[in-house]
């Protein structure tokens, strides 16, 4: 596949409360470098080159989004108010929004979390070239670099081998009709697509990822991605 002619599409899921990074409204929206956290990752996908849909998944009951987006309008995503309850469903939600603009089963889609606001199109574009050609798709994911513990009442249960063991991230990257017949195989109890997929017998590919491509939780990593967006725009 060649990243830059062939065309792709994006869903991010945007409806959670970010009730674990201790703010009163959702962590997505919190301003981060003068921005809004989701502004920074929308930014990273609107101008990628082989770009068709994005559709930004939001709660029905969203009173900020559009504001958002009237003040940071950002070419080539569009809102859906249908999120759900749960990660998987606002997943399903917005390949269904997709689907109803006519994008086909065999056409590639990228999955993306709203608060991994770091991401940066290189590392997107790595993703499209490493899964484009694969009967399957794959995954962004970090190597296990730390060692790992098993727990059992808040004591060290035993070290794990960690040879072999990954950290998931997003984008994930799958065809349309094989992720919303892998979703609705599995319900919406997984946190990621690559579960759903696996579930189905497949093996997605794992594409090396780096560690700046974390997922903004708990107030600290606020802190820790406001630091790294403002060391960007200083170089």
């Amino acid at each position: 596949m060649n990243a830059i002619e062939d065309k792709f599409h994006v869903v991010i899921p945007c409806a959670g409360s970010g009730s674990r990074a201790g703010l009163t409204a959702p962590k997505q929206y919190a301003l981060l470098a003068g921005k809004p956290l989701v502004i920074h990752t929308l930014e990273a996908f609107s101008k990628l080159p082989g770009l068709g849909m994005a559709v930004l998944v939001v709660s029905p009951d969203d009173s900020l989004i559009h504001d958002i987006l009237n003040k940071w309008p950002q070419a080539h995503i569009f809102i859906s108010p249908t999120g759900g309850l749960t990660r998987a469903q606002s997943v399903m939600a917005g390949l269904k929004a997709l689907e109803l603009n006519g994008v086909s089963p065999e056409e590639w889609v990228l999955v993306h979390d709203a608060a991994r606001c770091l991401v940066t199109q290189d590392l997107i574009l790595r993703l499209v070239k490493a899964c484009g050609g694969d009967d399957v798709g794959g995954l962004l994911a970090l190597a296990l670099p730390d060692t790992l513990k098993s727990e059992i009442n808040g004591r060290v249960e035993a070290t794990v081998d960690r040879s072999g063991k990954w950290l998931a991230q997003t984008p994930q990257m799958f065809k349309l009709g094989m992720l919303m017949k892998a979703l609705l195989s599995v319900g919406d109890k997984v946190t990621d697509e690559s579960s759903a997929i696996e579930a189905m017998g497949f093996s997605p590919v794992l594409v090396p990822s780096a560690s700046f491509n974390f997922k903004v939780t708990y107030a600290e990593d606020m802190k820790l991605a406001q630091n790294i967006l403002l060391s960007r725009s200083n170089h």
